[in-house]
């Protein structure tokens, strides 16, 4: 669904959101935040948030794929369960997994390995991603929680918003880092020329990462990584790694592929929050996947 429409007097000042429900009664106004909030609807090609107030005369765009009714079955899906208790359960999703279904990619992703495994996982997030909290890229390996119960569900995406739970990351990265250490912190966007790519802009969300230098392969130029996000935007550390010079190895959007890799080598290795209904802190951490062990034991 592509288009535009200019706003009327009778509609200054009322909310993006509201307006574009009142254009589109079709769409909930929870589905319309989403595509706001993913770049997918503009006011005068500038990404800004679900309240913004608008004037007469703006011009608010929309380049959107509508949703179609996907039923999401059981399949059996090969996925390490961490730690599972009533209210939730800490995945180490494999690269190349997708999390939820999507236009591109119907079955075989972690949602339809949780419902097989899984009896019960929170609806919040709808039928095509139930107990999904927060996502990892399709091959972005390592840890992810999901809920079981709504309950679980709105207390650990709260901690997400407030910062409270901690996602750490390794990668490794092209070239040598100036700084042993260093925080990034930007705007991003979904990119202009490419839909399916995210970009630094002086618009859109703010993105911060933090990095700390594990390791450096002075002969063979590359670094080991630890990133620890304060935000999480879409593609945000590999986003971050491209705009400083160091793309993460076998990044193949924004970066370059690497024939003996299927993906970046980028794994969540570290994660922890406060447990919904205990409201003691839970830690987990899991080493690396074979495969980016392997690659590392070969540099010098």
């Amino acid at each position: 669904m592509k288009g535009s429409f200019i706003v009327g007097e009778e509609e200054k000042l009322k909310r993006l959101d509201v307006v574009f429900n009142e254009h589109f009664k079709k769409y909930t106004r929870s589905h319309i935040k989403t595509l706001i909030e993913s770049g997918e609807i503009l006011v005068n090609d500038r990404q800004v948030k679900a309240g913004e107030r608008l004037k007469t005369n703006d011009i608010v765009s929309y380049d959107f794929q509508e949703a179609k009714p996907l039923a999401v079955k059981p399949e059996d899906i090969d996925f390490e369960i961490v730690y599972q208790d009533s209210d939730l359960l800490v995945v180490n999703k494999p690269q190349g997994l997708v999390v939820h279904p999507c236009l591109s990619t119907k079955d075989g992703t972690l949602v339809n390995g949780l419902l097989y495994r899984i009896k019960d996982l929170s609806g919040i997030n709808g039928v095509l991603r139930p107990g999904i909290v927060h996502r990892l890229d399709k091959n972005t390996s390592g840890l992810m929680v999901v809920a079981k119960n709504d309950m679980a569900h709105v207390s650990l995406a709260k901690q997400i918003k407030d910062k409270t739970c901690h996602r750490c990351y390794i990668a490794l990265c092209e070239g040598i880092f100036k700084e042993q250490s260093g925080r990034i912190e930007t705007m991003i966007e979904r990119s202009r020329t490419d839909r399916k790519k995210m970009a630094v802009s002086t618009h859109g969300k703010v993105a911060i990462t933090n990095y700390r230098v594990l390791k450096e392969y002075t002969i063979s130029k590359k670094s080991l990584v630890e990133f620890s996000l304060e935000t999480g935007r879409t593609h945000q550390i590999r986003v971050h790694c491209k705009m400083i010079n160091h793309s993460i190895i076998g990044d193949d959007v924004y970066g370059h592929a690497e024939k003996k890799l299927k993906g970046q080598l980028l794994h969540s290795y570290k994660l922890s929050f406060i447990h919904p209904r205990t409201n003691k802190e839970m830690l987990f951490e899991i080493p690396l996947p074979d495969y980016f062990s392997e690659y590392l034991s070969h540099l010098r």
